[in-house]
């Protein structure tokens, strides 16, 4: 069981430092996050609301309890993660999407872990 929790916090911690190092120039609207959503073709008035839902979707996976929300907050930032990808293989920038795999591993690992988890607890 130790080991379980230990390898959750190692997965959660690294999504909560992707994404929640990635959600702070979305917040603050950067040159480099505007230029790219250009790039990307998004407009720029998204930037800070995903910045905000990945800020949010981070404190709810890191926070004990609320079960529900945990489920909507893996499922929002897995939604970015492929969102991310999906666009940068439109636009035929393939080797920007690599690192994204790095972050579905996160997420899939402390999605899978938070469960097991909790469900020996509920044993």
């Amino acid at each position: 069981m130790r080991k379980m929790i230990v390898i959750y916090w190692i997965c959660t911690g690294l999504v909560a430092l992707l994404m929640g190092v990635g959600s702070i120039p979305n917040l603050l609207s950067s040159a480099d996050s505007l230029a790219l959503f250009q790039q990307l073709g998004y407009p720029a008035y998204l930037l800070p609301f995903l910045g905000a839902a990945k800020l949010l979707g981070v404190i709810a996976i890191t926070l004990p309890g609320f079960p529900k929300i945990k489920e909507w907050a893996y499922a929002g930032l897995t939604f970015d993660l492929a969102g991310a990808t999906y666009s940068f293989l439109a636009i035929g920038k393939p080797n920007e999407s690599i690192f994204m795999i790095l972050g579905f591993l996160a997420i899939a690992g402390s999605y899978v872990t938070y469960h097991k988890i909790r469900k020996a607890k509920m044993a």
